[in-house]
């Protein structure tokens, strides 16, 4: 119940104008990051907001993080940006403790909050996958953190 009440009175101090973009923020980040410390977690949400100040990517939070394939207005399995969006699952949020976690760093985020070291970094992977696009020499390598590695798009 008071990790309920805590969802609540965040949702109270967060602008009208931001509440879609801070609901899409919040799906990408517990579904991407959960198990991540709040370093790892704030370095996902760095990469989201890169992506929207990127002339390469779409302009707003919920239109970078659903951007991908779609069909009949449904993404395509594994084509999307984000793995979680169309990975076939519902989006539900089964662990409030790490919710109510995440609500926060989400208004961080929000607040301008980042990671110094990926102020220019577009992409990101799980350290347990290797994507083909890794190895392209148009990416460099920054850091890893957590169970997440971080990469420059040199182009």
């Amino acid at each position: 119940m008071k990790y309920l009440l805590l969802i609540l009175v965040m949702f109270l101090f967060i602008k009208p104008i931001k509440a879609n973009e801070f609901g899409c923020l919040t799906e990408a980040l517990y579904h991407e990051a959960r198990s991540e410390d709040d370093v790892g977690v704030l370095a996902v949400g760095t990469i989201i907001l890169n992506r929207v100040k990127n002339k390469r990517f779409p302009n707003t939070i919920c239109k970078v993080i659903h951007q991908g394939i779609y069909w009949q207005d449904k993404p395509v399995r594994d084509m999307c940006q984000f793995s979680y969006w169309c990975d076939g699952k519902t989006e539900k949020y089964k662990d409030i403790k790490a919710l109510s976690r995440i609500l926060r760093l989400a208004k961080i985020i929000l607040s301008g909050i980042i990671v110094k070291t990926l102020d220019r970094a577009t992409h990101y992977h799980a350290s347990y996958v290797s994507p083909g696009w890794a190895n392209d020499k148009q990416f460099k390598f920054i850091t890893q953190i957590g169970k997440h590695i971080f990469y420059v798009d040199l182009r």
